[in-house]
């Protein structure tokens, strides 16, 4: 996934194609210095969220989606991909969810705090 130079919290950054995406799955993309995950959920919905598990500090893109569930590859803790929340231990706190458009074939993320 490309990287995408200059995103703010306030400004969409295109960030792929949704060809570019697994049918389910992850990838991850650089906006900005920012890892993020951008996943697709058996029902076609597109998320995004920070990278990185808030337990292990491993990347999520790596992990495996049930649902609108991650998992993470390393200790089995899960995080809503809507909200961030954390679902199954050992994680205790949300990872960062990101706000996604769909616009025809381009996937758009605008970056939260």
């Amino acid at each position: 996934m490309s990287s995408a130079a200059g995103a703010t919290t306030t400004d969409p950054v295109r960030v792929c194609s949704i060809a570019e995406l697994p049918e389910v799955g992850a990838v991850l993309a650089d906006l900005g210095g920012r890892r993020v995950t951008i996943a697709r959920d058996s029902a076609g919905h597109v998320h995004a969220f920070d990278d990185t598990c808030t337990h292990a500090n491993v990347s999520l893109a790596e992990g495996e989606l049930e649902g609108e569930l991650i998992e993470c590859w390393l200790h089995g803790s899960q995080f809503d991909m809507r909200t961030g929340e954390p679902k199954q231990l050992p994680a205790t706190s949300p990872i960062a969810v990101h706000t996604v458009t769909v616009d025809g074939d381009d996937v758009y993320v605008t970056l939260s705090d």
